[in-house]
């Protein structure tokens, strides 16, 4: 893994989050669409980076695989690093009151945003390699 790499899907993470929450305040009829994110999150995109290395051992799977194979990696990590932040009290996300929750760490409905994820990191990393 390229040290480049990883600030690449850090910067890539944190715009992402950056306009999703952005697009889900104007959802909320809020209309200064101000979108946001914590310092925390910059390495935790950041682990997105390993999606490389790991796409190309993948190359040969079908697309549903290697996207399943990513989400699953990414609520991993969500869970890993968000319990490691919680500990310490300085979490950025709390999904507890979402009915598909677990632990109020990750979203079981977000399985889809995260499955488009990996695949877009795949594709930023293969064109920066």
């Amino acid at each position: 893994m390229k040290r480049h790499s990883f600030l690449i899907c850090g910067a890539a993470g944190w715009c992402m989050e950056i306009l999703w929450t952005g697009l889900h305040a104007f959802g909320k009829k809020d209309y200064c669409m101000i979108g946001q994110s914590s310092l925390w999150m910059f390495p935790i995109y950041g682990m997105a980076a390993c999606i490389g290395p790991l796409s190309r051992c993948l190359k040969n799977c079908p697309v549903f695989v290697r996207g399943s194979i990513y989400m699953a990696g990414i609520f991993a990590a969500e869970l890993g690093s968000g319990s490691i932040l919680r500990y310490f009290h300085v979490c950025p996300w709390d999904y507890s009151k979402s009915p598909v929750n677990y632990q109020g760490l990750i979203r079981l409905d977000y399985a889809p945003v995260w499955f488009a994820v990996g695949l877009f990191f795949e594709k930023i990393l293969s064109d920066n390699s």
